[in-house]
């Protein structure tokens, strides 16, 4: 496996797109402001993003998509969420301390190889290589769709007998070394008429009230024609230290 960062590769970053364009449920790809910072990582932070090439296979088969943030390491300075993330990058005029992980992707038919820890680990070099000491995480729970109407401080208290936590993804950062830092319950926002909502999730959406849907980690809220939903997010910690 071979790491290849956006700014060394811009065109084969470019063309690695389609393949990551099942990894989301369809949803998950329409929030109110994840466009905005997504959109903006490359070529401003292009040094932080990265293909995982497979030599054997000859192709891009995950990404990482990671910004850097000011962050004291407090509670009360952590962003609330992905969102608050994001928009803190494109805002903030400080030096970065932390890095700061959007996103961990592995195209689907390799999936369940341990690419995914692959991907974190290599966050966490670039991290270092940078000159941080911290890599966070809002980590997306997996299994969190099972459990919709779980909160999400209680859900990410779940461990098993061994200790590790219930959630396969937080597992995986857990066995990286990494910590649980705190919960979100509003990390990433989206909004939309019913009519999207229905396009989006395959169900319809009759009348006002809360549903829970294919995917979804917490329930949406219709009222008066549209859909309103906050995703939940578990923050983890990884401490890198300098190279």
């Amino acid at each position: 496996m071979k790491i290849v960062t956006a700014e060394a590769r811009p065109d084969l970053w470019d063309d690695a797109q389609s393949t990551f364009s099942d990894v989301w449920p369809e949803y998950n790809l329409h929030g109110d402001v994840s466009g905005r910072y997504f959109g903006a990582l490359v070529p401003r932070y292009a040094c932080f993003q990265f293909l995982v090439w497979d030599e054997d296979l000859n192709r891009t088969v995950a990404r990482g998509r990671t910004v850097p943030l000011a962050w004291d390491g407090t509670l009360d300075n952590l962003p609330a969420g992905i969102d608050a993330a994001g928009l803190r990058m494109l805002e903030e005029s400080r030096p970065p301390t932390t890095l700061c992980a959007l996103a961990a992707e592995v195209s689907p038919d390799v999936q369940q190889r341990g690419l995914s820890s692959f991907v974190v680990g290599a966050m966490a070099d670039i991290a270092r290589d940078a000159g941080f000491d911290r890599l966070i995480a809002p980590v997306r729970p997996n299994w969190k769709e099972r459990y919709p109407l779980t909160p999400i401080d209680e859900y990410a208290s779940w461990v098993r007998d061994d200790g590790l936590p219930f959630d396969p993804w937080m597992r995986v950062h857990a066995r990286l070394g990494a910590d649980v830092l705190a919960t979100e319950t509003r990390s990433l926002r989206i909004t939309g008429g019913v009519s999207e909502w229905e396009r989006w999730t395959g169900m319809e959406f009759p009348a006002d009230g809360s549903y829970v849907f294919p995917q979804c980690l917490a329930p949406l809220e219709v009222r008066d024609g549209v859909g309103y939903y906050w995703e939940p997010n578990v923050w983890m910690l990884h401490r890198v230290g300098p190279t």
